[in-house]
Formats: C-alpha cells, sequence, structure tokens
C-alpha cells in the first residue's frame, strides 16, 4: 500500500474567503481541495448587500484602511498591498463579471446578483481543476508531530493529510449559512485564544414615538451619532430603517460598530432625519446571530499579519471573519476576506510548496480589464482520502 501525499493547501470553509483563495491557489498551480459543510458554497454571500452582492468598494486601499480604523489598519495593511479594492475589481472583471458604481463608490455586480459572483469562483476552482468538496463538515484538525508538521483533518466520513491548513470558516452570525465557529474552535484547539464574540454591524432595539410614528418607512440620508459621559465618539451617515423593533440600516449598522468595538455598556446613541434629532439611552442590539459580521474571534496579536501565518501553529494560515477583523458596511469585510486570502495563498505559494508556473500578476486596473483568466495545462488535482467511517447521506446544521 502506498503512503498517502498531503494536500498542498487545504481550505476549510467554502464561502468567500475559501473560494477565492481556492481560485488564487488554482492560479498559481497550487495543489489544493476545499472543505464545506453545507451542501452549497458561498451561501453567505449569497445574502450579501440584500442579494445584490456589495463586493468591494472603489476607494484605495490607504482610504479603506482609514475608514475601518484600528487595530484593523495596522494588521490588513499587508493583506492589501496583496490585493487591494482596484485589485478586486479587476479580478472579478476578468472572470466575467460585469460591475458598477455607485455614486457612494459602492460596487455591485452588473446584474446585481450575488449568484453571479458565486458562479464566477466555481468557475474558475472548474478551470483551474481545485477540488471543492461539499457537504464535508470538518470535526477536528491535528497539527502531526514530526519536523514536516503536517495536519490531519476529519470529517464524519473521510479523513484528508495536509502541508498546510487555510482557516476561512467566518464568525459565528447567521449560523444556517454554515457559519457556526468551527474555524474559531479549531484554532483552539492547535493552541490559540479566542476573543468573545460580538455583532459587528447589528440593529438597535428601542422604543420611543418618533420610531412609532415613522415604522415601515426608509430615509436615505440620516446621521447616526454615539455618545458616552457627553462626548461624542462616533458620527457617521447613511440609510436609516424604521423598524417595528427600532432601527436598522446603514447608519445605524455602522453606529453599533463602535458600540461593538469599545464594548459600550453606558451610551446614548442619536440620529438626525432632516429636521427631526432624537437620543435614546443605550439601546440593545439584534441578536448576534442577526449581525452582518462578528466582532472577536482570533486575536490578531497571535497572526502574522505579512503572511496570515498562525504565531502558535506552524503551518497553520486564516482568512477573513474566523480572525477577529471586521469594518463598516460597505464593502469593507468582503474586501478584507478577500486580501487576507490573497496574502495567504500568496505565502503558503512562496513558501515552495509547488514548482508549477505561476500567471504573471497584472500591476494595474487597466491592464487587467481585458485579460482572460489563467487556465493551466496540469491535470486536476486529486487530493489523498483516507476512509474514517462509513457514508452518511445528508448534511449537518
Amino acid at each position: 500500500m502506498h503512503a498517502l501525499t498531503p494536500v498542498p493547501l487545504l481550505i476549510v470553509g467554502g464561502g468567500a474567503a475559501g473560494l477565492f483563495a481556492g481560485c488564487l491557489a488554482g492560479e498559481r498551480g497550487l495543489g489544493a481541495l476545499i472543505l464545506e459543510r453545507k451542501h452549497k458554497p458561498g451561501r453567505k454571500l449569497m445574502m450579501c448587500g440584500n442579494g445584490r452582492c456589495n463586493l468591494t468598494k472603489d476607494i484605495s486601499a490607504a482610504q479603506m484602511l482609514r475608514d475601518m480604523g484600528e487595530p484593523m489598519a495596522t494588521f490588513l495593511a499587508p493583506a492589501f498591498d496583496a490585493l487591494s479594492p482596484a485589485a478586486v475589481q479587476s479580478w472579478f472583471e476578468r472572470h466575467n463579471v460585469p460591475l458598477k458604481s455607485m455614486e457612494d463608490r459602492r460596487v455591485f455586480p452588473r446584474s446585481e446578483q450575488a449568484a453571479d459572483v458565486v458562479h464566477a469562483l466555481t468557475d474558475a476552482l472548474r478551470d483551474t481543476g481545485t477540488a471543492l468538496c461539499l457537504n464535508a463538515p470538518v470535526e477536528r484538525v491535528e497539527r502531526l508531530p514530526g519536523e514536516a508538521g503536517a495536519f490531519h483533518v476529519a470529517t464524519p466520513h473521510f479523513s484528508v493529510l495536509a502541508q498546510r491548513v487555510l482557516l476561512a470558516t467566518g464568525g459565528v452570525s447567521y449560523p444556517k449559512t454554515g457559519s457556526v465557529g468551527d474555524g474559531q474552535k479549531f484554532a483552539k484547539a492547535l493552541g490559540h485564544a479566542l476573543k468573545p464574540y460580538r455583532p459587528g454591524l447589528i440593529g438597535f432595539v428601542c422604543t420611543h414615538p418618533w420610531i412609532d410614528a415613522h415604522a415601515g418607512r426608509t430615509f436615505e440620508q440620516a446621521t447616526c451619532r454615539i455618545f458616552r459621559n457627553g462626548q461624542k465618539l462616533y458620527e457617521g451617515q447613511g440609510q436609516l430603517d424604521c423598524e417595528t423593533w427600532g432601527l436598522g440600516g446603514a447608519a445605524a449598522y455602522n453606529a453599533s460598530r463602535c458600540v461593538a468595538r469599545q464594548n459600550l455598556g453606558d451610551f446614548e446613541l442619536e440620529w438626525t432625519v432632516g429636521r427631526d434629532t432624537v437620543r435614546v439611552h443605550a439601546p440593545e442590539t439584534r441578536p448576534l446571530k442577526e449581525a452582518i459580521v462578528t466582532i472577536g474571534g482570533v486575536p490578531l496579536n497571535e497572526v502574522d499579519p505579512a503572511t496570515m501565518q498562525s504565531r502558535k501553529c506552524p503551518g497553520l494560515f486564516f482568512a477573513g471573519e474566523v480572525m477577529d477583523i471586521d469594518g463598516p458596511t460597505g464593502g469593507y469585510n468582503l474586501t478584507a476576506a478577500f486580501a487576507t486570502a490573497a496574502l495567504a495563498v500568496g505565502a503558503i505559494a512562496g513558501a515552495g510548496t509547488s514548482s508549477r508556473p505561476q500567471p504573471p500578476a497584472p500591476t494595474g486596473r487597466e491592464e487587467r480589464r481585458d485579460a482572460r483568466p489563467y487556465r493551466p495545462s496540469h491535470r486536476p488535482f486529486q487530493p489523498p482520502f483516507k476512509k474514517s467511517g462509513p457514508y452518511r447521506r445528508g448534511g449537518s446544521n
């Protein structure tokens, strides 16, 4: 019996970060396998921007980092050097997703269909021969002893050996899409601490006569502010939705991010619509499971920002929301997912896991606009599987 050869890169999670990492690994000729727990990939991606998929924002990397603030600005700077917002746009345009930029510079598929983004990602996986395995919830990630430092990755039905593992499982909101905190659990088992989860972009639950009078209405231009002890901590503009339970929309979501990031308990929320200004004291937020993004997870000081590799477990990498990173609503969080995936794959490929030729990296958006996707001629990578249990139909929640 021949010894199993580890897959060069095993990606846990078939969401935005995991799919994009698989696409870039395939373009670099790096053998990769994506394991996704649900029966379809990119389920949360399909929900982004109310199904329209706000891919990124048409601003510079430097401006995006400033908007995200610390600690993300310093930590994500190398990732945005690896993949800027303009480069995100170029990649999807080259992969047959025409884009459009709104007045506020948010970028969407021209079709306003998130399915077009998911199809572009899965088509790129197909074209590069990168394997995607669905209905494959990972149960354990273990580092094997020895200098080689390979990983044993187990699902209910099979096990895989991997040279390197990229955790791209997302946060813990909208668990029915597959974001149930698996990656954070694996990171903890491999030596990482975890920061407590908090909703990063979420609506405020509050009652007030003004909300009662305007329930069901949406205001395109509103301003939300956060105060503590009379000091203004945050002010931002955007859409405001008046719901029966309180306030939603971009203006409220971004204000809630300030509350979560600073762990505010005693604060005041103020909003202005037209000539009306209303202030309420310390409203609660909607449940964590409804948050657009999760704050918390793998601490940033335990990840090398130059490579996205674990400082605790060599060979373990991270991408996206599994780490304690978040940004405002409006394309920031997807850009961070794509950029951290790009940096991790670049670091892994540069470490010598593959000697296959790599496609040239275009240097400008205009140069990339008419380029065709890289299609390597090598045979699709066939990952080694080791049977570890009987096959059972159906996926887990």
